[in-house]
């Protein structure tokens, strides 16, 4: 037999057969042998050896039989070509990983495993050790550089079958892996843009062919739902000018001039489905005799037998005959069949061609591979620049254990999960393989174990591939229970809205009907259906009868018996409304007519999908990664038809149209976490959410969040939060992660257990593949508590610290005697405003240059002649350090400080003309400002008028041109203030990303610096704002945290006044030793301001040096590049800044450059040294990144130069 042949479908059938059929007798004889053993090894060895070769031997199956191989790690028992063998004397192993000899032997395997694959250069992924002593078998695995959890399994039928199908596997054909699939079928290479051009062309083809069908109508429903669950709208997407999207369409084979981003998406969502309905019929063939055979066949189909034979695939196929009904219900990508040519049967052709030399084995082989599957295959054939741009991330599988562990979920039977944004069941699979084991555990039979898993395990998400996909792999982790099903089955995975549903409010159902609006038109169905099996038997009747052409009263009959509704709620009226025959036969004529059109297809199951959250029930768990989409990019229709909900859960705590447009800055997160706790949790039950970490430390975004209530009974107690922002657990994402955990029923009381984890592993980043006790192995979990930083107010952001460290600080939370204000802002026109002097003229007038270098927008540069009345000094981006400043351009300010609006046009006519008339160059542009239209423009008679010059600047006052300023910038942590003056009679003006309080006097200002510098403040600030977000510093940090106005009678308040002034004026010329020394001295002074104790600024102390890690830097455990991050990050409280100012300088005019640009103009021969100093700049705004990938570039962002 060729080797050709031991791998095609129709082999594996059979040998998956004779498995079936033989495992009972070796069974018998493995048990046999190892009670005649008598525990001795190598007599059981023996034994073991002849059962199992013979039987290969007799099947032909090629075994490489290899036994004492003598390895690096030591001796290894046997090898079967990829499994290791370690053989234990029988009766020697438990069921438990701690019994010392089970953990022992588990050791070893693992040992012989690493040295098989470095002896042999094979792939670890492709072994497999199993450890036997007759009584148990377990199995150890390594993938993705990570060793899965050893499963252990006594010898019985069951098991004997499993360890002969990996025997079988482990010779056969090519490993269903995703790296394998992305070779044969990712972007780029020949078979995905054979299909997906030929898919994407057929689809043009029918779009655009001006009659409305079917396929038309399943685009257009399919958009809907992809907008709402992304935030993606095709005309004001960002993606479409993206170099990624054009790349990514040319590897699929498509022209990057014409293609359309949203055909696009729905062709590779196309292109995605097909692959995961062939994988799944193909892995769930080995269950079905037969099905193996007509796969490896298909290929050799002519068109219309292949169309067929898909139309089968499509409407259930192999998924029916298995007693699964809903798999592919409700499915959008099955448009192809409506517009079959040769081009789309040859897309068909290819895919089942390239995917029969597949072996399905390899789930067996590894179970887990099953749930990264397809996970992983459409997050490597998507771009991640792309993905991230739509909001799609995937969960690492260790945050997922770490959500459930949290939940305290350890697959109990009696209890109840949902998940409801699931994408492709990332929770769903984990939950289902802690409820298998713990059910067998329990010694519940195949088939109670598998109804349990049904009743319990239930996914919801709006995306139609995540439901295809979560579909498929809660089938794969379902696995061999499958095959004990004696009634059909749906899988409780549905494509639905968790937040709109019918029971949103009173808008979208009136008292006798649900109401659904699709692309088709509305449906409506009768209020009084109330059960699950209702709604099911109802849409499995009228997909038949409308199918089959059946007569309406014959309908109605039907349904009414199938329904059970009574009398009274038939008929309707006396305040029953219409009547459900009424409304169901308005129902059925519309369907009907549909079908008659050609429309119809899968509306039935939408309807039946989207009701589904109604009739659910409620859990006793709530799992999952909500998705993170911004109020301000949800379509318009979405936030008209939410609105409602924003409003009843209290998440628009501010009134006015601020709020409304999004400036709030909600996420939809939010949202789902209150509308499903409302709706789906049962009193006291738990929800576990992955969320931004926002929602419980911003001001105005979360305030509404953290009001824990919707009204007198909707209360929840918040539980735990993990803090995870100190790393990225998201792949290559920059998202303030947190994970948090509340209690239905309960009312939340502070303090709350706030955790926050640091990554503290040197050189190494936490791998998304990573097992959850690797990770906790490179972080530390300091354990922290949370309260609101205004007592007064409950929805006020956390302060959150040490226990003992959060005491300390309340001395400083508070209301300020202190106003700060956000430095000038041009409204975006930094390049109209900002100037550099090029000489000045005898009689007073400067000659002047516009700065243009890394402008927003684009400004022409000119030279001009200005009245030098009108220029201030201006403090840019980073040239505001701790203690240091260093200005190096000039700003135009046109401002009546009086008046807040720009100075009288007639004034500036008289007395300013030359400034007045390089103003009116750029005249357009400065009236399409958006701040210029909201604060100087309103409507007047159904007209606007402007309320001041078209030069005017928002939050201009007389504290702007106060003679001193405290300065900070607002995106640095931790604050770094200096003191400016006037420089040649003029105050110093710090552009809009700075902070500052205008101060009289010089002594004052100091006083004011001293204080902002010291630990304490930085500590208070950075435990209740966002240290390193664009907010951190900004003028509301002195809203919560308290400085008492300087008194020159108190001499603590001079003290520090001293001590700052003395700092700043010797910078320079300090040492480290001597600066350190200095602001502790500042600290105690400080100290004594605010009523700190000794033991109190201790705590502080030492709980700032650990939440700045600097206890771990000491130690020299710190990851490398959050150290240079956060070293960078002290603006002036370092030196060592020449890197990050090189890399400025030399972005500086040039536009956008990519990082080997930048190295080879800073003459480095190796770009990764750069990447530490460029994320930095990133996170503190000062530079921007254009792209990702290896189209990466950057550039400065504008006022950032210095």
């Amino acid at each position: 037999m060729s080797g050709r042949e031991t791998t095609t479908p129709t082999r594996l059938e059979g040998l998956r057969n004779r498995i079936a059929n033989d495992a009972a007798e070796i069974t018998r004889r493995i048990r046999e042998a190892a009670a005649i053993s008598n525990r001795n090894e190598a007599r059981f060895r023996t034994l073991f050896a002849q059962i199992i070769e013979p039987w290969a031997q007799n099947l032909d199956i090629p075994l490489l039989v290899r036994e004492e191989r003598t390895l690096a790690t030591g001796r290894a028992d046997a090898t079967y070509n990829r499994m290791i063998i370690e053989y234990e004397a029988p009766g020697s192993l438990r069921d438990n990983v701690s019994h010392h000899p089970t953990a022992h032997a588990i050791q070893q395997a693992k040992d012989y495993v690493e040295g098989v694959g470095r002896q042999e250069r094979q792939p670890i992924h492709r072994l497999i050790g199993v450890v036997i002593d007759g009584h148990y078998f377990i199995y150890v695995r390594k993938v993705e550089g990570h060793w899965i959890d050893p499963e252990i399994e006594e010898v019985n039928e069951h098991s004997v079958a499993r360890f002969l199908r990996l025997l079988v596997s482990l010779v056969s054909g090519k490993a269903l892996l995703p790296e394998n699939l992305v070779r044969d079928f990712g972007s780029n290479t020949l078979y995905a843009q054979r299909i997906a051009s030929s898919l994407y062309r057929s689809l043009s083809g029918t779009l655009d062919d001006n009659q409305a069908d079917i396929v038309d109508k399943l685009f257009e429903q399919w958009r809907t739902f992809f907008g709402e669950v992304t935030g993606y709208e095709e005309h004001s997407s960002p993606l479409r000018n993206r170099p990624e999207l054009g790349q990514f369409a040319r590897g699929m084979g498509l022209d990057v001039r014409n293609v359309d981003p949203t055909r696009l998406f729905f062709t590779v969502h196309t292109y995605f489905a097909l692959l995961i309905k062939l994988i799944a019929y193909y892995a769930l063939s080995r269950f079905v005799s037969g099905f193996g055979t007509r796969f490896g066949s298909m290929y050799r189909l002519d068109d219309e037998d292949l169309k067929r034979e898909m139309e089968e695939l499509e409407r259930g196929g192999i998924f029916r005959t298995l007693g699964i009904r809903n798999f592919l219900e409700g499915d959008f990508f099955k448009w192809y069949l409506y517009t079959w040519d040769a081009n789309v049967a040859q897309a068909i052709r290819t895919l089942l061609d390239r995917l029969k030399d597949y072996d399905p084995g390899t789930l067996e082989v590894s179970p887990e591979q099953a749930r990264d599957l397809l996970k992983k295959l459409y997050h490597r054939l998507m771009p991640r620049e792309i993905r991230h741009d739509l909001g799609e991330y995937y969960t690492p599988d260790w945050l997922a254990e770490h959500v459930l562990n949290e939940l305290g979920y350890e697959g109990q039977p009696d209890k109840r999960l949902l998940d409801p944004a699931c994408g492709s069941g990332t929770f769903l699979v984990l939950a289902i393989k802690r409820l298998k084991e713990r059910c067998f555990r329990e010694g519940l039979n195949e088939q109670e174990t598998l109804e349990t898993i049904l009743n319990n395990i239930v996914g919801i998400d709006l995306n139609p591939l995540a439901v295809v996909a979560a579909r498929t792999n809660y089938l794969l982790a379902l696995g061999d229970l499958l095959a004990h099903r004696t009634w059909e089955i749906d899988i409780p995975v549905y494509l639905a809205d968790s937040i709109l549903t019918p029971a949103a409010g009173e808008e979208l159902f009136n008292h006798d009907r649900y109401e659904l609006n699709t692309v088709v038109g509305q449906f409506d169905i009768p209020s009084c259906l109330k059960t699950r099996e209702q709604i099911d038997n109802l849409c499995n009747l009228l997909e038949e009868c409308v199918t089959n052409q059946v007569n309406q009263d014959v309908f109605l009959d039907r349904a009414r018996r199938a329904l059970t509704i009574d009398e009274a709620d038939w008929i309707g009226g006396n305040g029953r409304g219409e009547g459900a025959r009424r409304i169901l036969e308005t129902l059925f004529r519309r369907l009907a007519a549909l079908h008659a059109d050609g429309l119809d297809g899968i509306w039935a199951r939408i309807l039946q999908n989207a009701f589904m959250p109604l009739f659910l029930g409620q859990f006793d768990l709530i799992a999952g990664n909500p998705p993170w989409i911004g109020w301000e990019a949800l379509p318009n229709e979405y936030r008209t038809r939410t609105h409602p909900l924003w409003v009843r859960y209290g998440l628009f705590p501010h009134s006015g149209m601020e709020t409304i447009l999004g400036r709030g800055k909600k996420d939809l997160s939010m949202l789902m976490s209150y509308v499903v706790t409302d709706r789906l949790l049962r009193a006291h039950g738990l929800l576990g959410f992955i969320i931004t970490q926002s929602v419980f430390k911003t001001a105005g975004a979360g305030q509404g969040f953290r009001r824990f209530c919707w009204d007198q009974r909707g209360i929840v107690r918040v539980e735990c939060v993990d803090d995870m922002t100190d790393f990225q657990p998201f792949e290559n994402a920059s998202n303030r992660t947190s994970v948090f955990i509340w209690r239905k029923g309960r009312r939340t009381t502070y303090p709350v257990q706030y955790r926050l984890w640091q990554k503290t592993a040197l050189h190494q980043s936490i791998d998304q593949d990573a097992a959850l006790h690797e990770v906790r192995s490179m972080t530390r979990c300091l354990l922290y508590v949370a309260e609101p930083v205004d007592n007064n107010d409950p929805t006020a952001p956390w302060l959150t610290a040490r226990p003992r460290a959060v005491e300390a600080i309340r001395q400083i939370v508070g209301h300020s005697d202190y106003k700060a204000h956000e430095g000038v802002n041009t409204g975006g026109n930094n390049a109209v405003y900002w100037v550099e002097i090029i000489y000045e003229r005898p009689d007073g007038v400067v000659v002047i240059r516009n700065l243009t270098e890394g402008a927003k927008r684009n400004v022409p540069s000119v030279n001009a002649e200005l009245e030098p009345d009108l220029l201030y000094p201006l403090l840019r981006g980073r040239e505001v350090r701790r203690w240091q400043a260093k200005r190096s351009a000039y700003i135009i300010l046109a401002q009546d400080v009086a008046t807040r609006r720009g100075i009288d046009p007639e004034i500036m006519q008289w007395r300013f003309p030359k400034t007045y008339a390089y103003l009116k160059r750029f005249e357009k542009q400065l009236r399409g400002r958006a701040a210029f239209k909201r604060y100087y423009t309103r409507r007047e008679d159904g007209r606007i008028v402007e309320t001041g010059p078209f030069y005017s600047m928002f939050d201009v006052g007389k504290y702007t041109l106060s003679p001193f300023k405290t300065v900070w910038h607002r995106m640095v942590a931790p604050i770094g203030a200096v003191v400016v003056g006037k420089e040649a009679g003029k105050p110093i003006l710090p552009q809009e990303t700075h902070v500052y309080v205008g101060l009289r006097e010089r002594r004052e200002a100091f006083y004011l610096a001293g204080m902002l510098n010291s630990t304490p403040f930085n500590f208070a600030a950075m435990a209740y704002s966002q240290a390193g977000g664009k907010s951190f510093g900004s003028p509301h940090i002195l809203d919560n945290l308290y400085v008492p106005k300087f008194d020159p009678n108190e001499g603590t308040h001079r003290h520090v006044a001293e001590l700052a002034a003395s700092i700043q004026v010797g910078f320079t010329a300090m040492s480290a030793d001597e600066l350190a020394a200095a602001e502790a001295e500042l600290d105690e002074a400080t100290a004594g301001v605010w009523s700190i104790t000794d033991d109190q600024l201790a705590e502080i102390h030492e709980s700032y040096r650990e939440l700045t890690k600097a206890d771990l830097r000491e130690a020299g455990e710190a990851d490398e590049g959050r150290e240079e991050s956060s070293e960078a990050g002290e603006v002036g409280g370092g030196k060592d800044c020449d890197t990050t100012a090189a890399v400025v300088s030399a972005l500086v005019g040039n536009g956008e450059m990519a990082a080997a640009e930048i190295a080879a103009a800073l003459g480095i021969d190796n770009t990764a040294s750069l990447r530490p100093v460029l994320r930095q700049l990133i996170e503190s705004g000062r530079v921007e990144r254009i792209g990702r990938g290896r189209g990466t570039r950057y550039r400065l962002v504008e006022g950032s130069e210095a």
